[in-house]
C-alpha cells in the first residue's frame, strides 16, 4: 500500500506508540509534541491502522500525505470541519487547525452530541504531513433522529496485513518487515523471541550452514570416493587465505566468542575483582595543626583581655569627667538625678 492509495475509508499510518489520554491540550502543547515528533519518527516505522471509534482524550499522532483529505473515525459529526491558523513558539512558526464539533457514535449509548475532534499540524516551520488528533468533550446538542442508527463506515473493518513503513529519514518509503526469514535465509531472530529460541534457531543456522559447506565440499573435491565425506581442510601456508574458509561457521563464532570475552575480561578485571573496600574517610580536623590552632587561640584570648581592659578604662574616664563638669556646675550629683 502506496501513501496516494490513502482514502477516506482507508487505513491510515499511525505512530507506533501510544499516547496517554488527555482532556486537553493547548496549541503550544500539540506544537510541541509535533516538533519532537519529527525528530522521533526518523527512525520509527508508522503502522497501518484504523481510527475507530475512540474516547475522550484519546491522541494520535499520523503521517497523511494529503491533510485535506477527511478523516473516518466511526464518528458521525453534525458539524462541518473549521480550519484555522495562529502563530506558535513566539512567532517563529504557524500551526493549522481543523476543529469539528458534536460528533456521536451511532448505534452506541451516546444520547447526544457531545464530541469534537481537533487536527493540528505545523504546516510552517514543522512537517507538514505529521498530523496531531486530539478527542475531547463540548457542551452538547440533540442528535439529529434520522442520524441516530446511521453508522459512517461499514462493519466488520477489513483486516489490515499490509507491513508497518518509514516516513521519514534515510529509510522514508522503505517497508519494516517484522518476521524474520527462514534457516535457509540466516537473518537475525524476530522481535519479542526468548533467548532460548534465539540460541537455537542461530545453531539451527550454524549448523545448516556447515552442512551446505560440507556438501559443496564433496561436490568439488577430486579424488574422493563417491559419498565419501571429506576430511578435514589442508591448512596451507598461504597468508591470503581467511580464516572463514577453513573453519566451519559454528566453529568460528565460538571462537571469536571466547577471544571477545578474554580481551573484555583483561579490560575490566580490575573493575570487577579488584578491591572492593574502599579507603576510610578522613576526618575533619586532620586538615588542622593543634598546636598551631592553640597558639592562634591564646593570642586571640590576649587581644580580647586587652580589648576589655581599654573599655574599663575609657568608662572610668567617662564617668570622672562627668563628674568634674557636674562640680563646675555648683549641684551636687542629688541635685543634678532630681
Amino acid at each position: 500500500m502506496s501513501f496516494q492509495q490513502m482514502q477516506q475509508d482507508a487505513p491510515v499510518l499511525k505512530y507506533p506508540e501510544d499516547f496517554s489520554p488527555h482532556p486537553s491540550i493547548s496549541v503550544e502543547t500539540a506544537a510541541s509534541m509535533l516538533l519532537r515528533a519529527i525528530q522521533t519518527s526518523q527512525n520509527l516505522p508508522y503502522h497501518w491502522t484504523f481510527i475507530d471509534k475512540p474516547q475522550e482524550g484519546q491522541i494520535y499522532l499520523l503521517f497523511m500525505p494529503n491533510p485535506a483529505l477527511p478523516l473516518n473515525d466511526g464518528i458521525r459529526w453534525q458539524d462541518q470541519e473549521n480550519r484555522f491558523s495562529m502563530p506558535v513558539q513566539r512567532g517563529a512558526r504557524e500551526i493549522e487547525v481543523a476543529e469539528v464539533k458534536y460528533g456521536f457514535i451511532p448505534n452506541s449509548q451516546d444520547t447526544s452530541a457531545w464530541r469534537i475532534r481537533r487536527r493540528y499540524r505545523l504546516h510552517k516551520g514543522g512537517h507538514p504531513q505529521l498530523v496531531l488528533v486530539h478527542y475531547s468533550r463540548v457542551p452538547a446538542i440533540q442528535i439529529v433522529p434520522s442520524l441516530l442508527n446511521t453508522p459512517v463506515r461499514q462493519y466488520p473493518l477489513r483486516q489490515i496485513t499490509d507491513p508497518p513503513i518509514y516516513v521519514m529519514g534515510d529509510k522514508m518509503g522503505q517497508k519494516a518487515f517484522t518476521q524474520a526469514p527462514g534457516p535457509h535465509q540466516g537473518g537475525m531472530p524476530p522481535v519479542g523471541m526468548n533467548p532460548q529460541a534465539m540460541i537455537a534457531q542461530q545453531n539451527s543456522n550454524m549448523e545448516a550452514l556447515e552442512r551446505r559447506r560440507e556438501r559443496e565440499r564433496t561436490r568439488d573435491g577430486s579424488g574422493s570416493a563417491v559419498g565419501q565425506r571429506p576430511g578435514p581442510p589442508r591448512l596451507e601456508d598461504d597468508e591470503s587465505a581467511d580464516e572463514s574458509e577453513l573453519l566451519s561457521t559454528r566453529t568460528l563464532a565460538l571462537t571469536r566468542y571466547r577471544r571477545n570475552h578474554e580481551l573484555m575480561e583483561e579490560v575490566f578485571k580490575q573493575a570487577a575483582f579488584g578491591t572492593k573496600k574502599s579507603p576510610p574517610p578522613k576526618r575533619i580536623y586532620e586538615a588542622f595543626d593543634k598546636a598551631e590552632l592553640e597558639a592562634k587561640a591564646a593570642k586571640l584570648q590576649d587581644e580580647v583581655g586587652a580589648l576589655q581592659a581599654k573599655a574599663v578604662e575609657r568608662m572610668a574616664q567617662k564617668v570622672a569627667a562627668d563628674d568634674v563638669m557636674v562640680l563646675a556646675s555648683g549641684h551636687t550629683p542629688m541635685e543634678i538625678i532630681i
